[in-house]
C-alpha cells in the first residue's frame, strides 16, 4: 500500500488503528499481573493432582526457598552462634527469675496431687515453704548451667536451617511475604510496565497493520508483547547490577537501587518472623535436635529436687514410695518443659533486644556486594521465570487472537 492508500484507510477503519495500542497495553497489564498472581497464588494446590491445577510458584517451593533463603542469611549477613554469646547470661537470669518462682509452687503442689492426692495439703505449712524457698534459691544456678551449655554450643540443641526451612514450609504466606514485603515496588513496577512496554509495541503493531493488513499480526504481536514485556520488565529489577549512563540517563537495576531501603524491611522482618527468640526456643524444644536439650533440662530439674529437697525427702518417700518418688521427678522434669515456653516468654523481649538480629542484618545487607544482594530475590523469580513468560506470551497470543475477530472477522460477516 501507498502512503494516500495508508492514510485513507486509517480514515476509514482508525478505531481498528487505535484499539492497537489499547489492546496491546491491555495484554501487557493483564499478562504481567497475571504473572504476579501465579508467583505467589494459591497457597495450596488447586485442581486435581499431581499436574491438573495450580499452586503459587513460591508456595510450592517454599522448602527450597527456605533452605536458600538460610543459606545467604548465614553465609553473608549473621553467626547466631556469635549472636547468642552477646546475651548477657546475669540478667537472662534476672529476666527468668520471677517466673520461675512463681511457676515452682503450682508445680510442686499439682505433680503431688497427681500423684499422692491429698500429700501436699497435709504437709506442714513450714515443710512446704522449706521446699519452695530451696527449689527456688536453686533454680537461677539451674537455668544458668543450661544457659551456659545452650550457648557453648547452640548448633547441638537446635538445628538452625531445619528450624528456618520447618517454619517457612509449613507458613507459605510468611514465605511470601519474604518476597512481597521487600519487593513490593518492584512488583507493582511489573504490572504497571505491561502497559508502558505493551503501548509502545502496540504502535509497532498498527504500522506493521497498515502495511500488511493481514490477521495474523493482532495474535503475533499479542504473543510477542506478552512475552517481550514479561522479560524486558522481570531484567530490569537487576540489570544493570552497577549504575551506568545510558544516552545520558542513570539505569540500575530497580531492586538493587533500594539496597539501604530493603535491608531496613528484611532486617526486621528476619528478626520478627523468623530468627526470633520464639522461633529459636521452639526449635530447641521441637527440633530434631531437642533431644539433648530435653535431656539436660531433666538430668537437671531431677538433681536439683534430690539436693533441695532436704528434710521433706523422707516424708515424700515414705508417702508416695521410692518408685514412685523417681516416677514424680521424672514427671517434674516433664512438666518443666511442658510449661517451658509459656515461662520463658518474659526474657523473649530481652533476648530479641541482646541477639540485635535486625541491626546486623541491616547493617550486613548495606555491605553485600551486587551479586550478593541480588541473592535476596532472584531466587524467587529465576526458577519459574521461564514458565510465567512462556503463559505470559500464550495468554498475549489468544488476547491477540480475541482482538482480530472482534475488529476484522466479525465487522466481516455482519
Amino acid at each position: 500500500m501507498d502512503w494516500a492508500a495508508i492514510v485513507a484507510d486509517f480514515k476509514t477503519h482508525w478505531w481498528v488503528y487505535a484499539s492497537m495500542p489499547v489492546m496491546a497495553a491491555v495484554i501487557g497489564y493483564v499478562t504481567k499481573l497475571l504473572a504476579v498472581q501465579m508467583m505467589f497464588k494459591p497457597l495450596e494446590f488447586k485442581g486435581i493432582p499431581p499436574y491438573l491445577g495450580w499452586q503459587g510458584m513460591i508456595p510450592r517451593r517454599a522448602g527450597k526457598m527456605a533452605a536458600v533463603a538460610y543459606d545467604m542469611i548465614s553465609t553473608n549477613l549473621i553467626d547466631i552462634q556469635d549472636l547468642v554469646r552477646q546475651i548477657d547470661p546475669d540478667e537472662f537470669v534476672r529476666e527468668l527469675r520471677g517466673p520461675i518462682n512463681e511457676s515452682i509452687e503450682d508445680l510442686a503442689a499439682s505433680l503431688l496431687a497427681e500423684h499422692q492426692p491429698g500429700l501436699w495439703e497435709s504437709m506442714p505449712t513450714a515443710a512446704r515453704n522449706l521446699l519452695i524457698r530451696r527449689l527456688q534459691s536453686q533454680a537461677p544456678k539451674v537455668i544458668r548451667q543450661l544457659f551456659d551449655q545452650v550457648t557453648d554450643d547452640l548448633h547441638a540443641v537446635v538445628d538452625v536451617r531445619d528450624m528456618v526451612v520447618s517454619n517457612l514450609t509449613r507458613n507459605k504466606d510468611l514465605t511470601n511475604r519474604l518476597i512481597k514485603d521487600i519487593a513490593t515496588p518492584e512488583i507493582k513496577f511489573l504490572v504497571r510496565s505491561g502497559i508502558y512496554f505493551g503501548s509502545v509495541i502496540g504502535v509497532v503493531q498498527m504500522l506493521v497493520w497498515a502495511l500488511t493488513h493481514n490477521a495474523l499480526v493482532m495474535p503475533i504481536f499479542g504473543l510477542f508483547t506478552g512475552w517481550i514485556t514479561d522479560y524486558v520488565a522481570l531484567n530490569m529489577l537487576f540489570v544493570p547490577s552497577e549504575p551506568r549512563r545510558f544516552l545520558g540517563l542513570k539505569i540500575h537495576g530497580l531492586f538493587l537501587r533500594r539496597q539501604h531501603e530493603v535491608a531496613e524491611t528484611y532486617g526486621e522482618l528476619i528478626a520478627k518472623e523468623i530468627l526470633s527468640p520464639e522461633n529459636l526456643f521452639e526449635g530447641m524444644l521441637t527440633g530434631p535436635r531437642s533431644d539433648r536439650l530435653i535431656a539436660l533440662v531433666q538430668r537437671e530439674v531431677q538433681r536439683t529436687i534430690d539436693q533441695q529437697s532436704g528434710l521433706v525427702k523422707p516424708l515424700v518417700v515414705l508417702a508416695v514410695g521410692g518408685r514412685k518418688y523417681q516416677e514424680l521427678k521424672k514427671a517434674a522434669a516433664a512438666k518443666v518443659i511442658e510449661s517451658a515456653p509459656t515461662t520463658a516468654r518474659s526474657m523473649f523481649d530481652y533476648t530479641e533486644k541482646a541477639l540485635g538480629v535486625n541491626t546486623v542484618i541491616k547493617e550486613k545487607m548495606r555491605e553485600l556486594t551486587p551479586t550478593q544482594f541480588i541473592q535476596i530475590l532472584r531466587p524467587a523469580f529465576k526458577e519459574d521465570e521461564k514458565t510465567a513468560i512462556a503463559v505470559g506470551a500464550l495468554l498475549g497470543a489468544a488476547v491477540g487472537e480475541l482482538q482480530a475477530i472482534l475488529v476484522i472477522h466479525l465487522p466481516a460477516l455482519l
